[in-house]
Parts: C-alpha cells; structure tokens; sequence
C-alpha cells in the first residue's frame, strides 16, 4: 500500500488524500447508507408513507426523488470532505505540490484534477453502497435496519477482501476496486483498475436499484 500518510504534513494537497483515504473505508460509506438508506424506510417508520401514495403521487416518482435527494446529499457531503480538507491542510502546512510516493509531483490545474479523478472515482465505486441502501430501505420499515445492513454488507466485504486465498473471488466483491484511486497518482494514470471499479459499482448499483423498485410497485404499503 502506498505510504500516503507519512506525506500528509507536506501540504495541502497531500492532506486531502490522506483524508480521503481514511474516509472512503468507513466514514463516506456511513455517510452515504444514512442519506439513501433513510429515505423510504422513514417514511414508512413515520406512517407518512402511505398519505404520499393516496396524494396520489406515482410510487416510482416517489423513489426516483428519493433516490436523487439522498444520491445529491451523498455527493455534498464528499464535496464538503474534499475542500474542507484541503482548506485545513492549508491552513496547517500550505499549499505546496501534491507529492506522489510514486515519484513525483503536480501543482496547480493537475493537482486539482486528479483530485477531481480521485473524488470521482470514489463516489462512483460508492453507488454500491448507495444501491445496497436504498433496496433495504425499500424492503424494510426500520431505517437502522437499511442503513445498518448497507454497512455491514461493506465491512464484511472488506474483512473478505483481506483474505488472499479468496484468490479471483475476491473481484466480485464490492470493496476490492476501493482503492484503485491510487493508480491516479502515478505520472502517467493506470485507468484499467479504476475502468474495472467503476463498471463493476454502476452494474451493481443499477441493478439493486431496479430490484427496489419492482419491490417498491410490488409492495403492500401499510405504514
């Protein structure tokens, strides 16, 4: 693994990455299973559910708003991780150029833009996530439960993925791709890792998002 955190005093570029290296294992996932696993599953818990659908406003309207709030939120809430970060390393250790411990550097306009990759890239492999929580969230009446299985599904995805004798295996699950963000800090950016995560993440994703919703047209709204 890459030595990201011994280069996280070296400016504010470097202090970003090592923030989203530490956020994208646990935290942004948490993050994004509250947004999209909170959105059905409230209102059902509320009993507020079934007043929208006597409005009467069409259920996959309902899921297609919920899905794109939830989805925005997610993606503000990176946002706000990616330039809070760089204005607190900037603030604590300046604005020199971002330091690859792949060897060499990039300031200014390449700087931001593999950071812009990076955030990229990261949100993608995170619609996992996304489409994990908003089936449950279909599924179940208890937002804990969505937003609780959503994490859960990646930290054993995770713990999986560590174990090296899964061989080949370990590519079909959701955490494997995580950190094929990396292969942008090198000179000349490696896309094959990230085509393979972010095509893997939008299959996935769209996939437990049809299953919510012809769960969703299917299901005896009762709360």
């Amino acid at each position: 693994s890459l030595n990201l955190i011994g280069l996280a005093t070296s400016g504010a570029w470097n202090f970003t990455l090592v923030m989203i290296l530490f956020a994208s294992g646990f935290l942004l996932t948490t993050v994004f299973a509250l947004f999209c696993g909170d959105t059905v599953a409230s209102e059902a818990s509320w009993s507020t559910l079934r007043y929208l659908l006597a409005a009467p406003i069409p259920r996959r309207r309902i899921l297609r708003v919920k899905l794109a709030v939830g989805m925005f939120l997610s993606l503000g809430a990176l946002i706000t991780l990616l330039v809070t970060s760089y204005l607190i390393g900037w603030i604590a250790f300046g604005n020199q150029a971002l330091t690859s411990p792949l060897g060499g550097s990039f300031e200014g306009t390449e700087a931001f833009g593999r950071l812009v990759i990076i955030g990229t890239y990261v949100f993608t492999t995170l619609l996992v996530t996304i489409g994990v929580a908003f089936l449950m969230s279909v599924v179940t009446d208890v937002p804990l439960g969505a937003v609780g299985t959503a994490v859960m599904i990646v930290i054993i995805s995770g713990i999986l993925d560590a174990i090296e004798a899964l061989g080949s295996l370990r590519e079909w699950l959701p955490s494997h791709y995580g950190r094929s963000w990396t292969d942008s800090l090198n000179s000349v950016i490696n896309w094959n890792g990230m085509a393979r995560g972010s095509a893997y993440a939008l299959v996935v994703f769209a996939a437990l998002v049809g299953i919510a919703f012809i769960k969703f047209d299917r299901k005896d709204i009762t709360s």
